[in-house]
């Protein structure tokens, strides 16, 4: 009779499979370099057996192994894919070759068989700041599904995933982009940048690119078109290094010297002049609009908030926006559609004519609808991913931002 594990101890019996396993169970290290060997392990997937190689033993399917993984350790790193081309394995090489460090190589090995199922190549890169940076190619040896679903993975857990597409017509570059975006839309999906590079001329690609980022919270760039390795990587290693400064958190301004006290005559003690209203420069925004705009400023900052925005309901105009896409006019025209049929709902039901509040659950995203205090006929839509957001909480933190309306504004 088979017996399954299930609770804490099938999650872990599931951990495991992704873990390299033998026969013995204490390891002796034979020396210092062998043990300082193996420390250096920590935090990488898979184990150091020497030279360019590293392994993995794994008892499950190698995509779902691999996002165990990358969902436990979070590294940082860029993936190379390829649409329509083969050359992320040439930019690869091109690369060690310039900063002459030596290709790695990830095998992936049925657990006590030790049968290959899959082989990654990556390039590890030293910072400036003294860490490194690694490279994953997802063109890997292994049959064409187990190929598909590590490179969606590595993808997916990616900080940024480059794409260089070769020379496709229209309807394939199309048909091409559409699994990647499903793959965004479904999850998980915890890259937040995409840059397309292409290999040759294509008047749709930016247009295809636009629609590949749309609804997912996905940021997508799309460079001129690339001839040279080095040109490929000067754009790669560009975008890395802004999205960097971007995750940097700013440094404290330095403190200001301390006056040089001077010796004087204490003055008299007059009162204090009333102080005055500044002047509203021409042009700027009156009170009202600047607490919405501020409104939608922290809105946009809540942990999973993908895009927010406050718009008129009655003209689904957008008022203030923040964050990627859906645009504004997009969650206006939208929003205020939603607000218009539950309305009518409420009215039919005989319920009220109040302003309804809802919060919708879709594939990848919740959405929140809700009107903005003491501004009638104004509504707050906002586009949740929900890997990054919890409903019950946004919600709670999204009602505790009424209370900058009750802020005096003179």
């Amino acid at each position: 009779m088979a017996v399954s594990a299930t609770g804490a101890d099938g999650e872990a019996e599931a951990w495991q499979a992704t873990r390299s396993q033998t026969n013995i169970a204490t390891q002796i290290a034979g020396d210092e370099n062998d043990y300082l060997a193996s420390q250096a392990d920590v935090g990488n997937i898979g184990r150091h057996v020497g030279g360019d190689q590293h392994e993995l033993f794994v008892s499950c399917a190698p995509a779902e192994a691999l996002q165990q993984q990358l969902d436990h350790l979070r590294p940082d790193y860029i993936a190379l894919h390829d649409l329509g081309t083969t050359s992320t394995r040439k930019l690869l090489a091109s690369v060690a070759a310039a900063s002459q460090r030596s290709l790695q190589k990830l095998v992936i090995r049925r657990q006590g068989y030790g049968t290959p199922l899959a082989a990654l190549e990556f390039l590890d890169l030293p910072t400036g700041d003294g860490s490194s940076l690694r490279l994953y190619t997802t063109e890997t040896d292994a049959d064409t599904h187990t190929r598909q679903d590590i490179a969606r993975v590595l993808l997916a857990y990616s900080r940024l995933g480059v794409l260089m597409v070769g020379d496709l017509p229209a309807h394939l570059l199309k048909s091409s982009l559409e699994p990647l975006h499903e793959a965004m839309v479904v999850g998980p999906w915890i890259n937040r940048n995409v840059l397309l590079l292409p290999l040759a001329s294509s008047a749709t690609l930016a247009h295809e690119g636009m629609s590949l980022g749309r609804g997912t919270g996905v940021q997508v760039r799309t460079t001129p078109q690339v001839t040279r390795p080095a040109d490929a990587w000067s754009f790669v290693s560009g975008t890395w290094n802004k999205l960097r400064e971007q995750w940097r958190p700013a440094a404290p301004p330095p403190p200001a010297p301390a006056p040089t006290p001077i010796a004087a005559a204490p003055a008299p003690m007059t009162p204090m002049p009333a102080v005055r209203p500044a002047a509203q420069a021409p042009g700027t925004s009156p009170a009202v609009e600047s607490t919405l705009g501020r409104y939608v400023r922290l809105l946009a900052d809540l942990p999973g908030v993908v895009s927010c925005c406050v718009f008129d309901v009655q003209n689904a105009r957008p008022l203030v926006h923040a964050g990627a896409r859906p645009g504004p006019e997009e969650l206006a025209a939208n929003g205020s559609a939603m607000l218009a049929a539950l309305g009518t709902a409420s009215r039919t039901l005989g319920l009220g004519h109040a302003l309804p509040e809802a919060a919708v659950t879709l594939g990848a995203h919740h959405l929140v609808l809700r009107g903005v205090p003491k501004h009638p006929g104004v509504a707050l839509h906002a586009v949740l991913d929900k890997t990054h957001a919890n409903l019950t909480l946004a919600r709670l933190q999204i009602g505790r931002m009424d209370s900058l309306f009750d802020e005096p504004t003179s």
